[in-house]
């Protein structure tokens, strides 16, 4: 694939760590991978960070390969890539908040000395319920409740395959629903 000799120049100049180079780099294809950033995240500045970042890489290391495609395509690629990991991760943060509500159950205020004590109560049964989970079950949920990680990722961590972490998913919350079912009715 031939790559025009204006990005060529630019390319040379990037690995030659010339700041005009970035510049205008920059000049040429910010404008378009922004918004392709925004369109992805729908936040200003979510999509500024990560066109940075992307740029900040190009800085660092630039693995542009001519022989793989144009260099528009790289970056949007790349940018793409970057906006997609930040929303997963946004996501995971904003999925494992929602889910240790339901695991912590702070005082707030105006709360009658029995409602402490029940949020006090099953606090301690839950804590108990997911101390009887055999280890690799308990092990999953903590990887995906309080690490983040996908099911496939806990496959990958703990070295079995993939059905087996479901089987655990699955094992898990009926043995937990058993062992809560009186205090949830």
């Amino acid at each position: 694939m031939a790559i025009s000799s204006i990005d060529c120049e630019l390319i040379n100049g990037l690995k030659a760590q010339q700041p005009e180079a970035l510049e205008r780099l920059y000049d040429s294809y910010g404008g378009m991978m922004y918004g392709l950033a925004f369109h992805i995240l729908g936040n200003r500045q979510e999509a500024e960070d990560v066109v940075q970042d992307v740029f900040l890489q190009l800085w660092h290391r630039c693995s542009y390969d001519p022989e793989r495609g144009s260099l528009r395509s790289f970056l949007m690629l790349i940018l793409r890539s970057r906006a997609l990991d930040r929303l997963r991760s946004h996501n995971s943060r904003l999925n494992m908040a929602k889910r240790s509500k339901y695991l912590t159950f702070p005082e707030a205020e105006g709360q009658s000395p029995l409602d402490v004590a029940t949020s006090d109560e099953m606090s301690q049964l839950v804590r108990e319920a997911l101390a009887a989970l055999p280890e690799k079950q308990r092990r999953a949920l903590e990887l995906s409740y309080f690490g983040g990680m996908t099911q496939q990722e806990i496959a990958h961590s703990l070295q079995v395959p993939l059905g087996t972490v479901k089987s655990y998913f699955r094992l898990s919350f009926t043995k937990l629903r058993h062992s809560l079912r009186d205090f949830m009715s």
